[in-house]
């Protein structure tokens, strides 16, 4: 039977999953777009705008991480459930929001920073490698998300 402590930590798991996922779709369409423009012009350069397309999707996938960790721990998958306090579910969700709103407004703005790198690539192809670095450096803070999260969920 879920009760109110389980359904709190199965929020936590569905915000980080939800809003990191978000974060991602929204970011990979923008870039995609931007990217989709300059490969009309110069289908050469699909590979060097397909890797800044692709970044702004990893946070997507560390918010579908912590929620499978979470909905684990928990014992949701893989187990049989925990029977948690009102205080522990509540713990399990806030242990979530790091990811959830870290992935979120991380991919929102790797997604610009990539947009601004699709435009570096097509005007100064040989720079890819700069407006990749710069896109990736966002990055840093969904990692810092996520480990947050992870050290969370395994410490209540």
């Amino acid at each position: 039977m879920i009760n109110l402590a389980m359904s709190l930590a199965i929020l936590g798991a569905a915000l980080a999953a939800l809003l990191a996922g978000i974060g991602s779709a929204v970011a990979v369409g923008n870039v995609g777009e931007a990217a989709n423009g300059l490969v009309s012009q110069d289908p050469g350069k699909f590979s060097k705008v397909l890797i800044l397309q692709l970044l702004p999707g990893t946070q997507g996938l560390y918010g579908i991480l912590v929620a499978i960790l979470l909905l684990s721990r928990v014992g949701v998958i893989g187990g049989a459930p925990l029977d948690l306090t009102t205080a522990q579910g509540a713990a399990y969700l806030f242990a979530c929001l790091p990811m959830a709103f870290g992935g979120l407004f991380s991919a929102i703005h790797q997604g610009k920073t990539a947009v601004a790198g699709v435009g570096l690539v097509a005007k100064k192809p040989d720079q890819s490698g700069k407006a990749v670095i710069m896109a990736a450096m966002v990055e840093t803070y969904a990692i810092l998300s996520l480990l947050i999260s992870i050290l969370l969920i395994y410490n209540i």
